[in-house]
């Protein structure tokens, strides 16, 4: 039997297989509420044969997305159009839904890469705002020099996390994932490399952590325990004086004990221009491994990898070896929309298409055997 596919237990969800699929930024949103372009991109996704989906990074107040065209879940009308787009895959499709909450912090009010923009600024009268951040350090030259957070505008970060969880619940999402990693808010946080605040929200590892935590506690209490809750972390900043393994390991650790059920572990985004050493295939592993290796060791907790997963075979390596617990694909779901569905045969493990792909066959599609010889 195939150890990618076989069911794994998130707090109360049960997913009938090891893969999912990453959050991907869309850059399609407008005033952040979801568009057409979300409906057949997250309804593809539906049907490829992961066990859950997770929807992009999506921003918990205007001033929390990365650019003008990103989603966001502040208002009633991102929170009906996802409510829709959840409501119609339900009709087609028993896979589940998760939303990536997040604050894009002082890499926020930047162009989509559609824009065509010459700077990485979006100025106020283009569209964009001022961001914030733990310090006010910007990202790189030219980029918004953002305000440091001051104790009312704690409160209302995390309190928007607060009601944009609220929100996913409502519209229907099975699982939240709070995004800190990627340089972004909750990671800037995190990184001394970003955090170079004296009060109690920096310095030490406990301080830098205080924040991060102080959200994923006010998630926990809103969010319900019938549904899965997690948060994608940074592994390593890959660069002297940033987040380590270890350090993620302890947030880990803090997030197990306020009943989070899993977190992925991705890597760098922090600071610009890091060279990431040997970027192969499954480069991030080791850093998914290594929290894995130190959690509680009661298993509840579990542990997703992301980053340059590509074939079937590696993949079920990572599980079979205890590497991780789920397989996170993001780029080769877009490259091959049926990968779950192509790698179960590849391995011996049975997953049908959607019925209205198999020509009313019991199996997969005539040919395909043929076709995919494992």
């Amino acid at each position: 039997m195939s150890a990618l596919f076989s069911p794994i237990t998130l707090g109360p969800l049960t997913l009938p297989n090891r893969v999912t699929i990453a959050p991907m930024c869309q850059y399609s949103a407008i005033d952040g509420v979801p568009q057409p372009w979300h409906w057949q991109h997250l309804g593809s996704l539906a049907i490829s044969g992961a066990s859950l989906v997770i929807v992009e990074a999506t921003g918990v107040e205007a001033e929390g997305r990365i650019s003008p065209a990103c989603t966001g879940l502040w208002n009633d009308a991102q929170e009906a159009a996802f409510a829709k787009i959840i409501a119609d895959t339900r009709t087609f499709s028993d896979t589940r839904f998760g939303i990536q909450l997040a604050h894009a912090g002082r890499k926020a009010s930047t162009p989509s890469p559609f824009a065509g923009a010459t700077t990485p600024k979006v100025e106020i009268a283009d569209g964009g705002w001022e961001p914030f951040a733990p310090s006010a350090i910007p990202f790189a030259e030219g980029w918004w020099t953002p305000q440091a957070l001051d104790d009312a505008g704690l409160e209302r970060v995390k309190a928007a996390f607060v009601d944009a969880a609220r929100r996913a619940d409502r519209a229907g999402f099975d699982v939240v994932e709070l995004h800190a990693a990627h340089g972004y808010l909750l990671h800037e946080f995190t990184s001394s490399l970003s955090n170079q605040r004296t009060d109690r929200y920096g310095g030490s590892l406990e301080n830098r952590l205080r924040f991060p935590i102080e959200v994923a506690e006010a998630v926990r209490a809103v969010w319900p325990k019938t549904k899965a809750l997690g948060a994608r972390l940074a592994g390593s900043d890959w660069v002297e004086g940033g987040v380590t393994p270890a350090e993620a390991t302890t947030l880990a650790q803090g997030l197990e004990a306020r009943g989070y059920d899993f977190v992925d572990i991705s890597s760098g985004g922090v600071i610009p221009g890091v060279a990431i050493p040997g970027r192969e295939p499954g480069y991030q592993v080791p850093f998914a491994a290594e929290v894995k290796a130190n959690l509680g060791g009661t298993g509840a907790m579990k542990v997703s990898t992301v980053g340059m997963i590509v074939t079937p075979q590696q993949a079920e390596a990572l599980i079979v070896e205890g590497k991780a617990d789920l397989i996170a694909l993001a780029r080769a779901m877009l490259d091959d929309p049926r990968w779950a569905i192509h790698a179960a045969a590849a391995l011996g493990a049975e997953l049908r298409p959607a019925r209205q792909y198999t020509g009313g066959a019991p199996g997969i599609w005539p040919g395909y055997a043929l076709a995919h010889p494992g």
